[in-house]
Order: C-alpha cells, then structure tokens, then sequence
C-alpha cells in the first residue's frame, strides 16, 4: 500500500480547504444551521460548479469525475475541518450510491447527473430504530425491517395506479429539504414480507415534512410523513429483485470510512485551535500552553488524532479496493473517540469562554455526541468490526 496522497488527491483538499476558509468561517456556519434548510444554498451551488464536489466518486458517465471512495473521504475531512453544513453526506454518500446500485439505467440517467450538477438533492428515509442497524455497522440487519402491519414504520402497497406508500420516518439527515427521498418500506405483508426502496419527490403530494431540533445543527434532520404518497420503486419491477438489506449492508463501510474522515477532520482542527490558544492566553505571567501539564493533554490528543487518521485513510483506500471489510466501522470507532477526546479537552483548556455558546468549540463536541448517537457507540461498532473479521470466533478457539 502507498500512503502517500497523489497530485490530484492533494489538489481535491487543497481547493476545498482554501474555498471554505474563505467561504465557510463560524459567522457563516451558525448563519446557515439556522436557515429553514440548514445549509447555504449559494455555497453549495460554488461546490458543484467549481469543484465538481457532488458528482466526485460518481462515473464520468453520469456526469461525474469518476473518483472512489477514497476521494470522498478526503473531501469530508476538509468539510468536517469546517462543519460545512451541507448535503453532501445525505446525498452523495448515502443516497446516491444506492441509486447506482439498485436503480435501473433509466433512473441513473435521470437522476444522477443532476446529483452530479449539485441540482438536485437526496436523503435517505429508513425506518427503524437506528441507521446504524440498517446499514449493519453496529450488528447483522438479516432482522431489519421497515415496519409491518401495525407495528408503523413504512407500508407500500401497489394499486392500479402504482405503488403507494404509507407511514413516517422521524429521522431523515436532510430529510426536511432534499428535493428527492429515498425510501426504505415494507411490501408484500407478511406471507411475503420484504423491504424495498422507492423514489419519492420531496414536494409530491401527501409528503409533510418538518425540520427536527438536532443535538448536531451542523448535520440537519428531518421528519418525513407519508400519507398514501405515490412513488417509484427503485430498481426494476420484477420480484426476483434482491432484498435491499443487502444494499444496505453493502453501503456501511464506505458510509463509515467517510464519517471517519469527516471526524477526523474536525478533530484536528479543534486541536489546532486549542494550541493556538493556549499560547496566547497567559495564567501567572506565562502562556497556559507552557505549563507541562497542558502539554501533555495536548500531545494525548495529538497521538490520538494521527492515529484515527490513519485508520480512516487505510478504511477509505480499503473500501474503495474492495477490501473494507469491517475496517469501515472500527476506524470510526477510533475517530469519533479522537474527535470527541479532542472537542473536550479544547472546552476545558478554553477556560470559561470554551463553555459559552458564543465559542464554536461546542460544535464540536455536539458533532461527535451526534455521530455517536446516530451512527454508534464505539463500543458496538468495534464489536461489530471484530465480529466480521472472526475474532470471537478465534478466541473461542483459544479458550478451548
């Protein structure tokens, strides 16, 4: 494996970098969050046309530039720098890549190149208890189901004009806003039960959709109502179709390799403000920052921030060489630790001041709280990652 980043990688994060220092600062994300939609529009309009950011790790041929994983990744990390709001998890790293893998030709055609022109945006609906579960990064989802009968969730039914949807989901990322949902639900009762993902326009009729209060208002949610909604299924008709939990299964490790890069990136920037600051800031006549305690806080959170970096690149070039097979959740595991490690140690060393609202170093630490909310805790992804790679397994042997 190289590890060394090449010419084009390093252009990806560079331009982005430059463009949200001067785009994306604090006055500019908190004026955002609390926009209806949580993110400037006009942002991620210069996103897609300048950097081609939407459409980055999809095929030329849809109108994208054809790069894998491991660019996306690196792309997030230089948003999570920033808590750039915006929808580029919700549509390029959950929902597009579905759409690639289980739409029809038509649907991409359609579809993808205006994900790719930033024109168009996506979210991901999955009822359930958790998004973690469904994309399997905390345990197997051979048990996920999109609800049933009355037990709520999501019910599809296919008329004589189409399929008909029914039910909520209470949180969507970017579900109040996305101009396209797609939908997890559960068809053909229970003789037959199955879930299945359909297309839905985000202002059809019978859509009632509201913006969620979030612990992350740098990650928006929405809840999402559907009463009798006329959709598409997504993928063709017929129904020898593969069960869309494997799709999900199959999503969970770009998903996670990407959220570590993004955390990642917003650990190391919380511990670069934190050093700039406690060498400005003095205590009995010197700088906090050269008292030896202090250093070795900060140096802690050093050595854990390299070393989750390195586990999310490793995850990243995995995933994109088709060998992430439970990296993806372990190296997220090690990054919402350093994130969350690295947004707490900057809240204390910050004094009173780290405390207030006014200080963005709040955000960070509600970034990592929210992560590990939605997509957690470290303890179950870890477990999850060692179930895949048949460590139990191995022990038991050993114990034997």
């Amino acid at each position: 494996m190289d590890t060394r980043l090449t010419a084009e990688q390093d252009e990806i994060r560079r331009s982005l970098r430059e463009l949200l220092h001067v785009r994306c600062g604090s006055a500019e994300v908190r004026a955002a969050v609390d926009t209806p939609a949580g993110y400037e529009p006009l942002l991620w309009a210069e996103l897609a046309e300048r950097l081609g950011l939407p459409g980055l790790a999809l095929p030329e041929r849809y109108g994208g530039v054809g790069c894998s994983v491991t660019e996306l990744a690196l792309a997030c990390e230089e948003t999570g720098r920033a808590l750039a709001p915006s929808p580029l998890f919700a549509t390029c790293v959950l929902a597009a890549p579905l759409i690639l893998a289980l739409g029809t030709e038509a649907q991409r055609a359609r579809l993808l190149p205006r994900i790719a022109a930033g024109t168009l945006t996506a979210a991901l609906a999955v009822p359930g208890p958790d998004l973690a579960g469904a994309l399997a990064l905390t345990g197997g989802n051979d048990g996920y189901t999109a609800g049933g009968g009355r037990a709520g969730g999501v019910q599809a039914g296919r008329g004589p004009d189409g399929w008909r949807l029914y039910g909520q989901v209470d949180q969507v990322l970017d579900g109040h806003s996305a101009g396209l949902l797609l939908v997890a639900a559960h068809t053909g009762g229970y003789a037959r039960a199955r879930t299945r993902l359909f297309l839905v326009e985000g202002e059809a009729a019978g859509v009632v959709r509201a913006r969620r209060t979030a612990l992350d208002a740098t990650r928006p949610q929405g809840r999402v109502q559907l009463r009798q909604v006329r959709a598409k299924l997504l993928g063709p008709e017929e129904e020898e179709v593969v069960d869309v939990r494997e799709a999900f299964a199959g999503l969970g490790d770009p998903v996670a390799a990407v959220l570590a890069a993004e955390a990642v990136g917003a650990a190391d920037r919380v511990l670069e403000r934190t050093v700039e600051y406690v060498g400005q800031r003095e205590q009995f006549g010197r700088p906090v920052g050269s008292f030896q305690a202090v250093k070795h806080r900060l140096a802690e959170v050093c050595v854990g921030v390299q070393a989750a970096r390195s586990a999310a690149y490793y995850a990243a070039w995995a995933t994109a060489g088709g060998a992430g097979e439970g990296f993806g959740g372990a190296a997220l595991a090690q990054a919402l630790e350093a994130l969350r490690t690295a947004a707490a140690e900057g809240i204390q060393l910050h004094g009173g001041i780290g405390f207030t609202w006014e200080h963005d170093a709040h955000l960070y630490f509600k970034r990592a709280a929210g992560d590990e909310l939605l997509f957690g805790p470290g303890h179950r992804l870890r477990g999850r990652a060692a179930e895949r790679a048949g460590l139990f397994g191995e022990a038991r042997k050993v114990g034997a």
